[in-house]
């Protein structure tokens, strides 16, 4: 099959579907560090042989500077010359913090990506963005850089846990939301086989979704337009994310929260048809997202929607859904967001 590339400006990104994961997959010929949380290093540390690796602590809590300073600290002890390669193997977390380490060190070596969740295969990996959490804000600090390569081994999929799997089915549903009506059907009409991990049916819905995001950032490689559209959902569970300390939500549960809550929005502006913001919440809850957050402080949400990267001119710009295949970026202010988040 011919891999999946994608061009970011001046960088290219190869997508490849492996087997399995090989030190010969991971790196280049100048060698480099495999960087995992302890998870993917228990599951998956073999991959790696014999190259030096960095094990982070797991989790989104624990996507801060500490990660990225052992991840360059081991970088700097092995010698790793900037033809050397930084290779993340993990979730969204790892993926984010070995890219960021990338690109800071030596102001920029090599790096790869093999992403083993289905959140990271399908949006994290892909694209450039990367980035670390910063005073209780989701991904304050970060930089634009894409991996040369992305490496995606299905069978990682098998390893999953049910909550982080159904994780990345909600970046899955935000993804044809925005830009795919045939996945989109797929999701609706196929909830078992997607639900029964069907090797099959994922391997069609990842690679749908690659060209999806990879078509958005290729146009937009900086987010200045169209790429933005792939943040439905995420200004409100980002804000969701943070008033919670990064516990209880998955980040895929959040995202299909803040997609409810932009359908609210959406509909209150009249942009969103109302049989619309019906199917899709809908679909989010039959499987099994949650549309409430009685535990969250509505003026918490708000504030921490404050500080999103995405805000300009001190308005919030959100992505609202008119129709499935259908999005647009809207500026909205605080007074216009209080009321669909109920703040008093």
């Amino acid at each position: 099959m011919t891999p999946l590339s994608f061009r970011f400006g001046a960088a290219v990104t190869e997508v490849l579907f492996e087997d399995r994961l090989t030190p010969e997959s991971l790196v280049g010929p100048a060698g480099g560090i495999v960087v995992f949380d302890g998870n993917t290093e228990r599951l998956f540390g073999m991959a790696a042989g014999a190259l030096a690796r960095a094990v982070l602590e797991p989790g989104e809590a624990h996507k801060d500077w500490e990660a990225v300073e052992r991840v360059l600290s081991r970088c700097a002890g092995e010698g790793l010359g900037r033809d050397g390669t930084v290779a993340g193997v993990g979730g969204g977390v790892v993926c984010d913090l070995a890219a960021f380490a990338a690109s800071l060190y030596m102001r920029g070596c090599g790096l790869i990506l093999a992403p083993t969740t289905l959140l990271a295969m399908v949006d994290a990996a892909l694209g450039g963005k990367t980035g670390m959490d910063f005073r209780g804000y989701k991904n304050l600090v970060g930089t634009f850089y894409p991996a040369s390569r992305m490496v995606l081994c299905m069978a990682a999929l098998e390893t999953l846990p049910e909550r982080e799997y159904a994780s990345g089915l909600a970046e899955m549903l935000k993804t044809a939301l925005i830009g795919d009506p045939g996945l989109w059907t797929a999701l609706r009409d196929g909830r078992d086989a997607f639900r029964a991990r069907d090797p099959a049916t994922l391997r069609w819905a990842v690679e749908r979704c690659i060209a999806v995001k990879g078509g958005l950032c290729e146009r937009d490689p900086r987010e200045s337009g169209d790429r933005a559209l792939l943040n439905l959902g995420h200004t409100f569970g980002h804000g969701l994310e943070s008033a919670c300390g990064f516990r209880g939500w998955t980040h895929g549960e959040a995202v299909a929260w803040g997609i409810g809550r932009a359908l609210a929005f959406g509909e209150a502006s009249g942009f969103t048809p109302g049989d619309h913001a019906r199917e899709v919440r809908g679909l989010l809850a039959s499987y099994g997202y949650r549309m409430d957050a009685p535990e969250a402080d509505p003026g918490r949400i708000l504030e921490a929607m404050g500080k999103d990267k995405k805000r300009r001119g001190g308005r919030l710009r959100l992505i609202l859904s008119g129709g499935v295949g259908t999005a647009a970026v809207v500026e909205a202010s605080e007074e216009d967001v209080r009321a669909v988040l109920e703040v008093p």
